[in-house]
């Protein structure tokens, strides 16, 4: 292992966070702390994962995207940041690629992502 990836190791073990396994087509819930004024919340944000950038590095984040009041609103986050509470996942979906930008032009049934019934995770490697 070179030194950077050790280095990237170090920093992931110390920050103690459990991401679950997922990718692009997965819909999942994540929940984000929210600071207003003095109060601090957790606001889920659930949509589908449209794609991943950097694996599973320190520097990696993920987009979501969802329908709210029928506008298409994208978010991308950090995937080790200190503002998420939570990464769960809902339904895994099956798509055969790795970025689904094409999902910004559809609407209603052609947006759909058929639903992965017989998942099983991966061996930790």
């Amino acid at each position: 292992m070179n030194l950077i990836a050790q280095i990237e190791a170090e920093q992931i073990a110390a920050l103690g966070k459990e991401i679950p396994d997922f990718k692009a087509g997965d819909t999942i819930r994540v929940g984000y702390k929210v600071t207003e004024g003095t109060r601090s919340r957790v606001q889920m944000y659930e949509g589908v994962c449209i794609g991943r950038k950097n694996g599973k590095g320190i520097a990696g984040s993920f987009t979501v995207r969802k329908i709210s009041f029928g506008e298409g609103v994208e978010r991308v986050f950090p995937l080790y940041s200190t503002n998420i509470e939570s990464i769960e996942v809902v339904r895994r979906g099956r798509v055969r690629r790795s970025k689904l930008y094409y999902l910004r032009s559809r609407r209603g049934k052609s947006a759909r992502i058929a639903e992965v019934t017989n998942y099983k995770p991966k061996a930790n490697a």
